[in-house]
């Protein structure tokens, strides 16, 4: 495509089958009314009267189809523009249902005609006697306008009835840009909530990348070559499969736990006498859904802050459980230096913000974090909707 070609205006339309229904409807109800009118009123001839009218009531459909045809194009134009173009378009349109029904009714006139003379005992007029027809008028109290009044008195009546449909169609097609409005505002917020998470999630691949290779920089230097190959192994596995997934994606808890057992093996290359860990992942929890590489922050935590400066063992705890409907992810480590940790100082809590911000941008107000020293170490609290797999559709 030519870069100068410019893209093509979206332009909001009302589907056929709502312009349909509105026409229908609309003529339906003329046809309604009209016939209650000839039954209140009594007039002569019900059933030829009632077929002519269901005749002119489908009349009436297909014009104001072709009218709908012909306002259609102004659909993407100012609303003056449309209001203009109804009233000009509905008066052809009002012509010709207005000459149909003049045609249509034009025999059964002069029939229902004779019928009031024959009535009145009076003879049958010659045709374009006008004077008798005024005196038929005085007499039978019927007004029998002549073909041009009755072109005129159905095309006014007729275009006003139109015009009232355009009103409706204008306000259809309000709704439909309104619904349009909302959809694209939709999508534009779904499309900044991803690009919010997988930037989020981001952050955290450079770190720890840079984390491993300073680890497996020092098992070279030391010259600890299996023990270096074994972390370059790990570390393949670990990425292949944390990048394998679509980054702003929901993970079944198992498979984060797995990760996250891949890291602390890594680590526990670094820490070999140091680092212990623990899980508590009750099975029915496995296929709870949690974002991707959520926990990794924390883990990290555990380790820079528990494990690293450390002289003793330090064991590092992953649990969850269900808490009222809702998952609760905790990760703890009872390291010696705990009590003196503050992850809220500066360069301390920035895997702690993201972690809040990835939830926030996940969950919004339903997901919460709070972190903070227990007895024996420190613990970080992941409450978030429990989701499972089954869910992740409807999520």
């Amino acid at each position: 495509m030519d870069i100068s070609e410019k893209p093509e205006k979206h332009v909001s339309r009302v589907p056929f089958v709502t312009v349909l229904a509105s026409i229908v409807g609309l003529w339906a109800t003329y046809f309604v009314l009209v016939t209650l009118r000839a039954e209140l009123l009594d007039f002569p001839s019900p059933d030829l009267m009632l077929l002519l009218r269901l005749i002119s009531t489908l009349g009436g459909i297909v014009v104001t189809i072709g009218l709908w045809l012909v306002l259609r194009p102004f659909d993407h134009r100012r609303l003056w523009l449309k209001i203009v173009a109804a009233l000009v378009l509905a008066f052809p349109a009002a012509l010709l249902t207005a000459q149909f029904n003049t045609m249509l009714f034009a025999d059964a006139q002069k029939e229902l005609n004779g019928l009031a003379r024959e009535e009145q005992g009076l003879p049958p007029s010659p045709e374009g006697d006008r004077a008798a027809e005024e005196l038929m008028n005085d007499q039978f109290g019927v007004a029998l306008a002549t073909e041009r009044e009755r072109l005129i008195d159905f095309t006014t009546s007729r275009y006003f009835m139109l015009l009232a449909w355009c009103a409706l169609y204008l306000a259809l097609l309000t709704g439909e840009k309104a619904r349009d409005a909302e959809r694209r505002e939709q999508q534009f917020r779904s499309a900044a909530k991803a690009a919010e998470l997988q930037s989020l999630r981001y952050q955290v691949n450079p770190h720890f990348l840079f984390n491993t290779l300073n680890s497996l920089s020092a098992l070279v230097l030391t010259g600890k070559t299996q023990a270096a190959e074994r972390m370059i192994q790990t570390i393949s596995t670990f990425y292949r499969r944390s990048l394998a997934d679509d980054t702003t994606s929901d993970v079944p808890l198992r498979e984060e736990i797995h990760l996250q057992k891949l890291y602390l093996e890594i680590e526990a290359v670094r820490f070999p006498l140091r680092l212990q860990t623990a899980y508590d992942i009750p099975a029915e929890l496995e296929n709870a859904l949690v974002p991707g590489m959520i926990l990794q922050p924390l883990v990290e935590n555990s380790v820079k802050h528990a494990v690293a400066p450390s002289s003793g063992q330090v064991t590092i705890t992953l649990a969850a459980r269900e808490e009222y409907d809702r998952l609760v992810v905790t990760i703890s480590d009872n390291g010696q230096s705990a009590a003196d940790r503050d992850d809220t100082r500066p360069g301390f809590g920035i895997g702690l913000t993201n972690v809040r911000q990835r939830l926030q941008a996940r969950f919004g107000n339903e997901a919460t974090v709070v972190s903070g020293h227990v007895p024996g170490g420190y613990a970080t609290h992941l409450r978030m909707p429990l989701m499972r797999i089954t869910e992740r559709a409807v999520a």
